[in-house]
């Protein structure tokens, strides 16, 4: 379980979360919803620590998540990635094997092999010696989750993943994250497209730098809740387009 306990954030005296609090049992793939400026990213970039100035506590399996970090990968949203930096797809990859490697222990066979293997599953093996400058946004993304994959991590942390995709990687990542909750791992994905909640995900947060609902889709994903974080206008939008769960 993940246990997030009055959390706050604040960015420049402006706040970003406010007294969120919530508890995430494991082996589930959570969407993170909420409209622009709610505090999507920035809730999964304060349990990952990168964000110190926050007040509240973060605990995984009941200890601290500093003690558990070797355990969690992230995949950032495509801006945060430096594209003019010379690297191949294989090299990026590898990176993936660092966080369990010994200090100044250098990658090996296994991890060569892992990597390999980890190419394999999102079916990028033949863009192995491309630079990362040279791939469509699918294909980047799927390089970056074969590294999360190479980190033989327990959570996954996804910000926008599904942004400027096309579909057959769109397909292939959303299968690969459910064939990762059938292992037991945890998934958690800031997401934007409200059509797609109830194909992809199990759970969802639903914030509005408040805690508007969590829970399971079925019940959480209704139209009221929607109403709460987005307002009146999207409300309707999602009672006609989607019918909503708990239609008027």
């Amino acid at each position: 379980m993940i246990e997030i306990k009055d959390l706050n954030v604040d960015y420049f005296g402006n706040s970003a979360l406010e007294d969120v609090s919530i508890e995430i049992p494991f082996g589930h793939i959570v969407g993170i919803i909420g409209p622009n400026g709610a505090g999507k990213s920035t809730l999964i970039k304060a349990l990952l620590e990168v964000i110190k100035k926050r007040t509240g506590t973060i605990m995984v399996e009941g200890r601290s998540i500093s003690e558990f970090k070797r355990k969690i990968a992230y995949v950032p949203q495509k801006n945060d990635i430096d594209l003019s930096f010379p690297i191949t797809v294989k090299d990026t990859v590898l990176t993936g094997t660092y966080p369990n490697l010994r200090l100044f222990q250098r990658p090996g066979k296994k991890e060569r092999e892992r990597v390999e293997h980890c190419m394999a599953m999102v079916d990028i093996s033949d863009l192995a010696n491309k630079q990362i400058s040279n791939l469509s946004g699918g294909q980047l993304q799927r390089v970056f989750i074969a590294r999360a994959l190479a980190q033989q991590a327990h959570v996954f942390f996804l910000d926008e993943p599904f942004v400027g995709i096309d579909l057959v990687s769109e397909k292939i990542i959303v299968d690969l994250l459910k064939q990762l909750r059938e292992e037991g791992k945890t998934i958690l994905v800031v997401h934007h497209d409200l059509h797609e909640v109830e194909e992809y995900f199990d759970k969802i947060i639903i914030l509005n730098k408040k805690m508007i609902a969590f829970g399971d889709v079925k019940d959480t994903f209704t139209t009221e809740n929607i109403r709460r974080a987005y307002g009146s206008s999207l409300g309707n939008v999602i009672i006609k387009g989607m019918g909503g769960g708990d239609n008027d």
